[in-house]
Formats: C-alpha cells, structure tokens, sequence
C-alpha cells in the first residue's frame, strides 16, 4: 500500500478484535485524521433510498426549495441554498446547497432550546421516512466507532455513551450542481469540521481530498459503499490533539466530468449542548501541554465556528 493510502479497515475486525481494530484505526486518525471502514453493515437499500430523496429534493424549482430556507436559523435545520457558506478564512462561497436534519426530540425535551425541530419537505412524500431512518443508523454507527476510539485513547469502551447521548447531531445532505467553465470558487474549499467525528457516505466521486502533516492534497479514493470517517475540531479539543481534525476539501472535477453533479451525505456526530470540552487528562503530558486549559460547553464552541463560516 503507498505510504500516502488510507488503509480501509473493517468493521467485522472490529467485532472479532476490538483491540486490534481499534489500534489500527487510530493509527490512522493519528497519520490523517481519517479513516476508512467497510464491511459496516448499513442496509444498501436504505442509503439507496435517502439517495432518492436528497436528488428529487434538489431537483425541485428553485423558489420551492428556498421556502424551506429558515431565516435566522443558522443553517441548522432544513435547506441552506447554493452560494451561502464559506470555509473559514475564505474569500468565496463554496459551490454547493445542501439540506440539514437535526435529532428529533420529544416535547419538554431540556435541548430543546438549543435543537430546534426539523422541517420537511411535503414535495417529497417519502423524505423524513428515509432520511431519518439513514440518521438513526449513522447515529448508532457512530456510537459503535467512538467506543473504538476510546480503547485507543485508554478509556473505558462506553466512555462516549452519556457525551452524545441525545446529542447536537445533524445529518447533511449535500448537492454540488454541474461545475460552469471558470468557476468562481471550488465546490468545497479547504475547512476542518466543527464536530466529534464525521461520517461520510457518498465520497466514490472523485473530488474529496486531504492535507497531509507535511502540507501536500491527496485523493481519498474509498472501496465503493465504505465509510469516510474523520475527526472534527471538537475530538481535537477535547484531545490535545492525540487525534488531529485534519483539513480537506471538495476540488472541481475534471472538465469532462464538469457537467456531472455531485451528491454526498455526512453525519456530523456532536456532543450535547451542555457537554464540557475539558482536556482529557490522559492527553497531557510534558511533550504535549495542555492547549485548551479553559473548557467550553459544545454549544458555546458551536456558535462560534458557525459564527466563522458565515451561518450565523
């Protein structure tokens, strides 16, 4: 395997050696802040149908899909239309639209206040059923990772439970129209995500890269149906950078492929409103001090990344 590959790991190895999985993953986080897992079990059929309903989505006029655009929302539920967010530090838009679902929570709910409720389409009769069940799935698909990144980090496996339980997470579905000649902009400029960690269905189309340690973009190229799985700023934080949130980006395709839109879908798995972002101890020591010696609630330090890329 080239040195610059990402090793695509799988799942089932996590349930014959949890140990030996999880190392491995780490491995990767600490190398790229990415991994790749196949083998993970997600119905086909249900990823095949979310698929359906994100492109009949798209596909409808446009001022019928601005009037699920909600003003003052910061782009946390519902559609956030092409041209609107920026990667931070960026002087142009990114060339996308995309749409959010947030967790549903019953009423009287104490997230409530921080979680609104979700929005859905009635062009698209079978939208919340399918997308929403894709949801449930990466929610739980997540759970099962970070308890691999907790027996990497040396902590107990359900470490994460009670940190995400109910927590700020937000399925996005993404559309990249056709790219017109000499675009202003590429279809998603060089960011890191805010998050705990991302899961990403969609990412066979070529386009999605990485930055390596030493400052060079490479192509991640994962088995068809794999997962992408990344670190977000949060795990970073809350790590000291054991596990690094590593830069990437959506470049434009190649001009015979210019024409082609491109769909994907990332889960950002969050912690809860309320969790503290504090320095695990474990992660401190004397050739890696403590960065983040004050904490913030993830609510706190989501507001001010979406501050930064423009939603708020």
């Amino acid at each position: 395997m080239p040195l610059n590959a990402l090793p695509a790991l799988s799942m089932r190895d996590r349930r014959g050696d949890p140990q030996g999985f999880a190392a491995a993953m780490g491995d990767s986080y600490a190398r790229f802040g990415f991994a790749i897992v196949r083998d993970h079990g997600l119905d086909k059929a249900l990823i095949e149908r979310a698929l359906k309903a994100t492109k009949d989505f798209f596909a409808l006029p446009e001022d019928v899909k601005r009037r699920y655009h909600i003003a003052g929302g910061a782009g946390q539920r519902g559609y956030v239309p092409f041209g609107v967010e920026a990667a931070k530090g960026a002087a142009k838009v990114d060339l996308k639209e995309f749409w959010h679902v947030g967790r549903e929570l019953p009423e009287g709910h104490p997230y409530r206040a921080q979680m609104p409720p979700n929005v859905w389409p009635e062009e698209v009769s079978t939208f919340r059923r399918d997308v929403y069940g894709l949801y449930e799935a990466l929610d739980a698909m997540g759970l099962e990772l970070l308890q691999s990144i907790a027996l990497f980090l040396k902590l107990p496996k359900d470490f994460f439970n009670p940190t995400v339980r109910d927590g700020n997470s937000v399925l996005r579905l993404l559309h990249y129209p056709p790219t017109p000649p000499n675009p202003e902009g590429v279809r998603a400029e060089a960011h890191e995500d805010i998050n705990v960690i991302t899961l990403l269905l969609g990412a066979e189309e070529a386009g999605l890269q990485l930055k390596t340690r030493d400052g060079r973009w490479i192509d991640i190229n994962p088995p068809e149906g794999a997962l992408v799985v990344n670190i977000g700023d949060m795990l970073q934080r809350l790590t000291n950078h054991v596990l690094p949130s590593t830069p990437h980006r959506v470049i434009n395709p190649a001009p015979e492929r210019a024409h082609l839109p491109r769909y994907s879908i990332p889960f950002f798995l969050h912690f809860a409103p309320d969790y503290l972002i504090e320095t695990l101890p474990g992660c401190i020591s004397a050739d890696n001090p403590n960065r983040y010696p004050q904490p913030i609630t993830a609510q706190d330090f989501l507001f001010e990344r979406l501050r930064e890329i423009r939603l708020v």
